[in-house]
């Protein structure tokens, strides 16, 4: 494919390789490696002089695939995958960072992305700063002039924060440093961090990318240099690899993945209107949400709000459990982005290792869920969550 397509028509073409079959659905290559008709050839296929696959753990025609398309998808130059989300999250540093070097983030994080950041990387000499990210003045006192990477979620899990991403680009960009987005909530759907000013975007392909609950990946997008000159040497000799089979299951994804979001985010706004009016719930989070802190810096970057509402329930932790609990169509895991609609405790679960101090820093109360809006029919979800609001 020469011409450049539409975003939907990427989803279901983009990348394909065709092997002598000329087979309709994406190829499956299950093989760990490669053979070469000679060992002449394999000199050069070591020595990259001659194009090929070498081995599974750094190349593969079915990763390929999934890689390429994802990249036309988000406008990257090329892409990455790894085995988790967090793989890719973790290589992305790992494969930039030096000791001596400085990581600015955001405090608003998933648990794990916060244990990377404020844990991790100083064991090797990397220090960072965690600020409150709506507050640009605070990312401006906080950038150093050793600070290689800015890293940020935006919307943030689980509270919902708004970063505006052109202006922190401008920041990182006044020393040198690279930004990079997590942008698991909003999906490149929703929203293109590349196209506000960023360098790098990561996400957990686990969610809406796969989006049925079935496969563990994750991306790193970015230009080619920046990938060809840390990333891909990293991943060949480290291995954070997503395995063939996730990534085929990814492909056949992401031919749904601009019809499943959009469906999901118009959910998730009419259960958020819902929950704004209901007597049992204390607060109510959702960038489409006129009541939303940073509604119009949502929407300015972002096309839809997205499907996963934050809500405090009536009552504490006791009252969210007792919701939560009387659930039936809706149920309690701690994934998103899924055809099923989820909930969980994020100060119980994904936020659990923080204190007490620092979940109020990141809006996250007692009483907070997560809920991330599936598929369902969207009058089952609202009645679901009514019946069992009657518990709170």
């Amino acid at each position: 494919m020469t011409k450049k397509y539409r975003p939907r028509t990427d989803l279901v073409h983009g990348g394909t390789l065709r092997s002598q079959y000329g087979e309709t659905s994406e190829a499956l290559f299950l093989t760990s490696g490669y053979v070469y008709e000679t060992m002449e050839a394999a000199v050069k296929r070591f020595t990259n002089e001659e194009p090929g696959f070498i081995y599974s753990r750094f190349a593969n025609p079915t990763i390929r695939m999934f890689e390429q398309r994802m990249a036309l998808l988000e406008g990257a130059e090329d892409a990455r995958a790894t085995a988790t989300g967090m793989a890719a999250v973790t290589s992305a540093m790992l494969c930039c960072l030096r000791a001596g070097d400085h990581v600015l983030s955001s405090r608003a994080l998933f648990g794990s992305c916060r244990f990377i950041v404020e844990d991790l990387l100083p064991r090797y000499g990397i220090t960072s700063t965690l600020v409150d990210g709506r507050d640009l003045d605070a990312w401006r006192k906080a950038i150093q002039p050793n600070t290689k990477i800015v890293f940020l979620e935006s919307p943030s899990n689980p509270s919902l924060e708004i970063i505006d991403l052109r202006a922190v680009a401008e920041i990182a960009h006044s020393v040198g440093a690279l930004l990079m987005v997590d942008n698991v909530f909003a999906t490149p759907i929703l929203q293109r961090p590349l196209e506000l000013g960023a360098d790098i975007v990561v996400y957990s392909a686990t969610k809406h990318i796969d989006g049925q609950g079935r496969c563990l990946g994750g991306v790193v997008l970015s230009s080619k240099k920046w990938i060809d000159e840390n990333l891909h040497n990293f991943m060949r000799q480290t291995g954070p690899s997503i395995s063939p089979f996730n990534a085929w299951v990814m492909l056949k994804s992401l031919e749904t993945l601009d019809l499943r979001v959009r469906e999901h985010a118009r959910n998730g706004e009419a259960v958020a209107h819902f929950l704004e009016a209901h007597p049992k719930i204390e607060r109510v989070l959702h960038p489409a949400l006129k009541s939303h802190p940073q509604h119009e810096l949502a929407m300015s970057q972002m096309e839809m709000g997205g499907n996963v509402v934050c809500f405090d329930v009536v009552g504490g932790q006791a009252g969210a459990f007792r919701f939560a609990n009387a659930l039936e169509v809706i149920k309690i895991s701690n994934n998103l982005g899924d055809t099923k609609s989820l909930i969980t405790h994020p100060a119980t679960t994904t936020h659990q290792r923080l204190t007490p101090e620092q979940r109020v820093t990141v809006g996250i109360s007692d009483g907070m869920v997560r809920l991330s809006v599936g598929l369902e029919d969207i009058q089952d979800i609202i009645e679901d969550l009514d019946a069992a609001l009657r518990h709170a």
